[in-house]
């Protein structure tokens, strides 16, 4: 359909055909992006992958290293032992306060997880606290970047209504301008501790110790050019790999153990394929996900039902462009949303979409969704999107989130707090950049 926001005129893909034409078919015309005035904070827009046209060589080379270094399968099975000390951290924090019969906050622990994981591989260093009870401090690095994930993702009139946004009427680019301020502060003081480290190892002949990301991002140099990333790429590319991989993965977790929590049958199923598979192992292993095909299905049916990013970010068509075999046309410069929410609860691909059941994933059902995945290869379920701008974070995030819940389910019982039980869990989203529960989930869990 196309609508008329403010002054944009927005085509907005709903359904897993339309998502094809954007996506796969004239991926190469309707691949721009659409830029919302926070980008402009810092020249946001001119560094980063995220905003990058696609033609451009330095999103080719940011994209290339990211791949290559960071996400390529031979990195991510080098760093496998750091994923496993991280979950492993999460655990025995989460059966202290077990112990202690406090309730699990979900989606704290896990956030700050994840961030840990992504600090300890770039910068060889957490820089997230699991004891900060509320996980909002003003001066922690995961209070910051929440704050982030949140204001970015607010409505904004300027986005709609071009020829205001130099008013900037509801503050959101100044409020932007300061929190991004605040994280590029942090991250610099981590990149100068690592020039300072690195120049004295280099003045003893020695190589740099525990060679990270940011090393790789140092010595880059550039085949075009022989030139590496200026100091503002190099803030502006890290803050994008915090914001983008964090949340998402946590709230994938969150919204998993809420549904677990509705439909205890499933959870028991979840449970018992992992006794199945483990035996009396009590640590997940990244080499045990293959054989928890039904774990796989709890996943893929929370993407589908609460997809991270329940709008794709803005495309825009940098070319006139005919889809739909030539019947609609799009014009120059229209800006294009995959509303991947609605494709993930089109009842004419999924029956009873509003329901949550793992099951129509599994090869024994009739429902032909067992061959469905989650890649980009399939238009019908796209939590990470698809084509050239795919989400680069999609093999990182899916062994986080699967060895996440394998570990929580396998190590504990969850059940729901009294006050949930009698007024019922509170599934409401926060809607924004990301797809969140309103109201965190508060689970209480029993050690096993």
């Amino acid at each position: 359909m196309t609508l008329r926001l403010g002054m944009v005129i927005t085509v907005v893909a709903s359904s897993a055909a339309a998502a094809r034409d954007v996506l796969h078919r004239h991926d190469a015309a309707l691949s721009g992006r659409s830029l919302p005035d926070a980008t402009h904070v810092f020249a946001h827009y001119t560094h980063s992958m995220v905003w990058h046209p696609t033609s451009s060589p330095r999103w080719r080379a940011l994209r290339k290293v990211c791949s290559a270094e960071l996400f390529a399968p031979h990195r991510l099975t080098t760093n496998q032992s750091l994923r496993r000390d991280k979950v492993w951290q999460l655990v025995s924090h989460v059966e202290r306060v077990a112990y202690s019969g406090m309730p699990i906050a979900v989606r704290r622990l896990t956030f700050a997880t994840v961030i840990n994981l992504l600090s300890s591989t770039i910068f060889s260093a957490d820089v997230a606290n699991l004891d900060d009870c509320k996980g909002s401090s003003e001066s922690s690095f995961q209070g910051v970047l929440a704050e982030v994930i949140a204001t970015v993702g607010l409505p904004n009139m300027s986005d709609f209504f071009p020829e205001i946004a130099r008013f900037d009427p509801q503050g959101i680019r100044r409020r932007i301008k300061g929190l991004f301020q605040r994280l590029h502060d942090m991250i610099d003081d981590r990149i100068e501790l690592r020039l300072r480290e690195r120049a004295t190892t280099a003045g003893n002949g020695e190589p740099p110790a525990n060679k990270n990301f940011l090393d790789v991002l140092l010595d880059y140099r550039g085949t075009d050019d022989g030139k590496g990333f200026d100091r503002q790429t190099l803030l502006t590319l890290l803050l994008d790999l915090f914001s983008v991989g964090t949340d998402t993965s946590a709230a994938t977790v969150e919204w998993a153990i809420a549904e677990l929590l509705l439909y205890p049958k499933s959870m028991a199923r979840a449970q018992s394929e992992l006794a199945q598979v483990l035996g009396s192992r009590p640590e997940v292993e990244e080499s045990d996900i293959d054989k928890l095909k039904y774990l796989q299905a709890i996943v893929k049916e929370t993407f589908r039902i609460h997809p991270p990013a329940p709008l794709l970010l803005p495309h825009e068509a940098k070319d006139t462009t005919q889809i739909q075999d030539g019947r609609y046309t799009v014009p120059l410069g229209t800006r294009i949303v995959v509303n991947v929410w609605a494709i993930g609860r089109d009842g004419e691909v999924w029956p009873e979409p509003e329901k949550f059941m793992p099951e129509r994933f599994l090869e024994e059902e009739s429902s032909g969704a067992a061959g469905v995945d989650f890649r980009g290869r399939d238009l019908e379920l796209l939590p990470f999107g698809s084509g050239r701008r795919m989400c680069p974070e999609m093999p990182l995030a899916h062994r986080m989130v699967h060895l996440m819940l394998a570990s929580l389910l396998h190590r504990f019982e969850w059940r729901m707090r009294p006050e949930d039980v009698k007024n019922g869990l509170d599934m409401s989203e926060r809607v924004g950049l990301n797809l969140a529960m309103a109201k965190p989930v508060q689970a209480m869990a029993t050690p096993v």
